[in-house]
């Protein structure tokens, strides 16, 4: 990992939340405007609410509340490489210091040179009272980003913890299932054996390999590839797959070992079975920015494609699906009319579309 991908892990990691987008300024402005309505009406209740005092406090609290954020904004990136005490000390006295300036500011505006002994006093009482609301409210505030931000952090945990072993518990599925198709090849055909070795040392490296959660289409098609040629040579010609897929969609980014197990169930609980076997058609699209991955295959009417495998196989991958994009991607099965259909369906994020 290079020092630019460590730097934006740190900062990602950060429990100060990225004050700059307009989100966040918005929401900002939305609290210091429901704040101050608040000290007004503690202050003059509703009787004798006044909204000239009402204005003083509000311009107060915006500037106070846009500045510091303006100021954390530009400080994130160096405080989120402290550590976290020294972080949240220094985020804390920032705001604290812009506070104590635009109180003296305010108080300077309205009064002038101050000649008055108990004028003075009396605002030196006022930015005090400031002072220390903003001290309460800002350990609040910094807490509860803390808090956030370690939740988000452990639920992010969490799911790659869930996802990485709804994977691990995929990968055996189809390796032990190729490993006996070559057992029993080397009897018959060595040189055919060592072909689908290769294609199996290929599958071994996509399956066990340190990678990313998602992968690209093609990669996982090129997957898919090397284990209908390994099918292939035990079932012959009864196999034939249909490939319908564009360059652009294969550029795709999907669930890694999400549609080679799909393929698998295909050509083991469909082709299989039938005598004079069959064609697996495997296809994807675009729609209204939902990405389609379709498996159908023909089934004998009688058999039972509802094997314990199959169905462990296709819930592991609709659970991996709605972990990874919610609940409006999933996988749908569907058997009539002699065929049986297995479609993966997901929203495409932003940026990823074909």
């Amino acid at each position: 990992m290079n020092n630019t991908e460590q730097e934006s892990n740190l900062d990602a990691n950060f429990f100060l939340p990225d004050l700059c987008n307009v989100q966040a300024v918005l929401f900002l402005v939305l609290v210091a405007e429901l704040l101050a309505l608040v000290l007004e009406l503690a202050s003059n209740g509703l009787f004798l609410f006044s909204w000239y005092h009402f204005a003083i406090i509000s311009l107060f609290l915006q500037w106070s509340v846009l500045c510091s954020a303006a100021c954390l904004c530009r400080l994130r990136p160096v405080l989120s490489g402290w550590p976290l005490p020294q972080a949240a000390a220094a985020c804390y006295l920032l705001i604290l210091l812009v506070v104590l300036l635009f109180s003296v500011l305010g108080q300077w505006l309205l009064y002038g040179v101050l000649d008055n002994a108990a004028q003075w006093h009396l605002n030196l009482w006022t930015v005090t009272t400031n002072v220390l609301i903003c001290a309460v409210l800002a350990g609040i505030a910094l807490r509860y980003f803390y808090l956030t931000n370690q939740l988000s952090l452990r639920k992010q945990t969490e799911l790659q913890a869930r996802i990485q072993a709804l994977q691990s518990r995929i990968r055996p599925h189809f390796l032990f299932n190729s490993m006996n198709i070559i057992a029993s090849l080397i009897a018959v055909d060595q040189e055919a054996a060592e072909t689908a070795v290769e294609d199996l040392s290929g599958l071994f490296r996509a399956s066990l390999a340190e990678s990313d959660t998602e992968v690209r289409l093609a990669e996982e098609l090129d997957l898919c590839r090397r284990y209908v040629r390994i099918e292939r040579l035990r079932l012959g010609d009864r196999l034939q797959v249909e490939w319908r897929f564009d360059r652009a969609i294969e550029q795709l980014k999907i669930p890694g070992l999400c549609l080679q197990p799909l393929v698998e169930n295909a050509i083991y609980h469909g082709i299989q079975p039938i005598p004079e076997g069959g064609t697996v058609t495997i296809s994807g699209e675009v729609t209204d920015g939902v990405l389609h991955l379709v498996v159908v295959n023909p089934v004998v009417d009688n058999h039972p494609i509802a094997h314990k495998g199959n169905q462990i196989a296709q819930h592991n991958i609709q659970q991996r699906l709605q972990a990874l994009y919610g609940p409006k991607a999933g996988l749908l099965v569907q058997r009539s009319a002699g065929y049986h259909r297995a479609e993966i369906f997901y929203p495409l994020p932003e940026g990823n579309t074909a």
